[in-house]
């Protein structure tokens, strides 16, 4: 694995970190946070135009055919801005999930207006009492005539209340299909979650809902094989966000040390909290490097599994471990609403849930050496 980054992706890592400053600055977060749909269509358009919904889809499709390395890059100088809307939704959850199990006809039909930002897509697999679970998915789809009737419960659903099309997670011949559905179809009724992380997330009740045959993403009851690949690339996604998300936390962290002044001196220069600091460096080059090394395999193909659930465990654990210190060095102010340093924090605890927590992985990583 090469440590460094090639040319193309500094320029990309340049590129949108100069574009994430501009466009997402801490207001822009404050106010999709307290904003209804979380979401702004111009800066949605702006991504875009940047061509980064269609990073690492194939030319073809109107992507431009770079590798998830690529696209991990992208999440980390997004995760230092906490940028919001549904950008990893709908290019790891909707997206990928098409280019993965989608039959030519569905990825030639969705895949470029999703390039183009036309398209907003979410992935609905987890319910209120399964978590990347197979046996524990309730939602089922029943076979009538040449259609499927699906009934059941979907929690969680990233970005669901401004998709235009939901990939559901259902129970077929007890075993897993994935069918692709309009967000507005009769049948489907969504709530928003109230969540710690401020992020949208939806609770959809599906009642009744009817598709055709050509609504089946992939293979009939090869879903759940689908699932956990999709599982495997969204893991690593969020080890990139709390990549750029910790280094930002360490950033502002050190900055504030060295200007905040007690008993007459920079609290920086007590050894306690340059300790505190260390600790975190250490965190935020473990995080770095351990993602790096999963998005690596994942794009050379390679079979990332132990890899994926050590950057997942680690990170999951580390992201706060470095709020947690950042929090005791910032004192009180890092607690109120006005700092930033709460938000992060938030979000670190938002982050170690999504696509399997610490408590999986290390699960994960017991079965694969033998345990």
């Amino acid at each position: 694995m090469e440590l460094g980054l090639n040319e193309t992706q500094q320029m990309l890592k340049n590129s949108a970190h100069e574009f994430l400053q501009a466009e997402c600055p801490d207001t822009y977060v404050r106010a999709m946070e307290n904003d209804g749909s979380g979401h702004a269509t111009e800066i949605w358009d702006k991504v875009a135009a940047q061509g980064w919904i269609g990073l690492m889809f194939p030319e073809k499709y109107g992507g431009f055919g770079l590798s998830f390395l690529d696209l991990t890059i992208l999440l980390e100088e997004m995760g230092r801005v906490m940028f919001p809307g549904p950008f990893f939704s709908t290019v790891i959850g909707g997206g990928l999930t098409l280019l993965i199990a989608g039959n030519e006809e569905q990825k030639q039909n969705y895949l470029p207006k999703l390039c183009e930002g036309q398209l907003i897509i979410s992935l609905a697999v987890n319910e209120p009492d399964s978590y990347w679970d197979q046996q524990s998915i309730k939602t089922v789809a029943k076979k009538s005539g040449n259609k499927y009737i699906i009934n059941g419960t979907k929690a969680f659903v990233d970005n669901a209340h401004i998709s235009d099309y939901i990939i559901i997670a259902a129970k077929t011949n007890n075993k897993i299909s994935l069918f692709i559905a309009p967000s507005k179809s009769e049948g489907i009724n969504q709530n928003l979650h109230k969540t710690i992380g401020s992020d949208k997330k939806s609770e959809l009740l599906i009642n009744n809902l009817e598709l055709s045959n050509d609504a089946i993403i992939g293979e009939l009851n090869e879903g759940w094989n689908y699932i956990k690949k999709i599982q495997e690339y969204g893991a690593v996604g969020k080890c990139a966000e709390m990549s750029g998300g910790s280094q930002e936390v360490l950033d502002m962290t050190v900055e504030y040390a060295k200007q905040r002044i007690q008993f007459g001196r920079p609290i920086g220069s007590f050894q306690a909290i340059q300790h505190h600091c260390a600790n975190m460096a250490i965190d935020v080059e473990g995080i770095k490097y351990l993602t790096h090394q999963a998005s690596w395999n994942l794009s050379e193909g390679n079979d990332a599994k132990k890899e994926i659930s050590i950057a997942k465990a680690w990170s999951s654990d580390a992201y706060q471990r470095v709020c947690a210190l950042g929090q005791v060095v910032h004192g009180a102010i890092g607690y109120t609403k006005e700092h930033n340093m709460q938000m992060y924090t938030r979000r670190a605890k938002s982050a170690e849930l999504a696509y399997g927590d610490s408590k999986y992985h290390l699960e994960n990583i017991e079965n694969i050496i033998g345990f």
